[in-house]
């Protein structure tokens, strides 16, 4: 199956080919929930402890049951950073779980096209910028290389079996409901907890200030999710073109807080063998859907850090 794809339908507004057919595995996720609101009622996305990925006899009988037309599969160890401490979990899971599912739709529903959640980690550190899909693959840690076998997986099993995959990577995302050991929701939790008690300045805590990485706001991201369900085959980056420094997530944070804001590097959360920039090229899935990313990273910043107020104002 070649790298690019056609389209089965067209527009932002296209989704899974009919209602009520869509499975989503890892719904309850950062990603997940954006994902599946936007779906609506097209979306089936059985919690984890209903459906184990790690089962195979499991997702194998709850597949023929559904017998989805369009499968979008996003459960994961999704902690690059935890993967260097705890890597059978960041790659053995995640690929365990990606072949019981591909298995499962070869033999249960083999119409169904399936999207392939992978990373922009699959690529390493670039060679140059921005990185495209022909790029080669250079993982960096566990969860990488989980994300770069399943990413081949899908690939084997669609020239093997004719089947229907479209491998997306998509590279850093942000935006409300993100968890806290990523940079964006990071820094807006320490300015929405100093705001919250009431003190009159904050200090941000980050690792290395100089790191550039290309930030897509998540509710864009599920988009491209979304319309990747109208193509045949492929790999595909989801991303915005862009990348942003540490130190100017800082500045775009500090823009919105109540109280100034102070910036200083902890030692703790500097990473060795870190990619210096990271930045990607969304051509290819512009080319073959229309995507574009719409939504600017100040308003990213700013919807998560008033998340953040709202859960600070709740006491949660």
């Amino acid at each position: 199956m070649s790298q690019g794809a056609s389209v089965r339908s067209a527009g932002d507004g296209a989704g899974p080919p009919a209602a009520g057919t869509a499975l989503v595995t890892g719904g309850s996720g950062f990603a997940g929930q954006h994902l599946v609101e936007l779906l609506g009622q097209s979306a089936r996305a059985p919690a984890s402890s209903e459906l184990d990925l790690c089962d195979a006899a499991a997702i194998g009988a709850a597949v023929a049951e559904a017998q989805p037309t369009a499968v979008l599969h996003l459960a994961a160890f999704s902690s690059p950073s935890k993967s260097l401490e705890q890597p059978h979990q960041g790659l053995l899971t995640n690929v365990e779980m990606t072949l019981n599912l591909l298995e499962a739709i070869r033999h249960g529903a083999p119409q169904a096209t399936v999207v392939l959640i992978g990373s922009g980690q699959v690529y390493g550190e670039p060679a140059t910028l921005p990185i495209a899909e022909d790029a080669p693959l250079a993982p960096g840690n566990p969860y990488a290389v989980g994300k770069a076998a399943s990413d081949m997986l899908g690939r084997q099993y669609a020239e093997a079996f004719g089947m229907s995959v479209v491998r997306l990577r998509p590279f850093n995302h942000a935006g409300p409901g993100q968890r806290d050991e990523y940079v964006v929701s990071s820094l807006a939790r320490q300015v929405a907890e100093a705001e919250a008690a009431g003190q009159s300045e904050v200090t941000l805590h980050t690792g290395n200030p100089e790191s550039r990485r290309d930030f897509t706001d998540v509710r864009d991201v599920v988009r491209a999710y979304k319309l990747a369900a109208t193509l045949d085959g492929g790999a595909f980056n989801v991303c915005s073109g862009n990348s942003s420094s540490v130190a100017e997530l800082v500045e775009l944070v500090a823009g919105h807080a109540r109280i100034p804001v102070r910036h200083e590097v902890d030692p703790a959360r500097l990473r060795a063998h870190d990619a210096r920039d990271m930045r990607g090229s969304h051509e290819r899935l512009t080319a073959a859907t229309g995507w574009k990313p719409e939504i600017a990273l100040d308003r990213t910043v700013l919807d998560t850090l008033d998340w953040w107020r709202e859960r600070c104002a709740a006491g949660t």
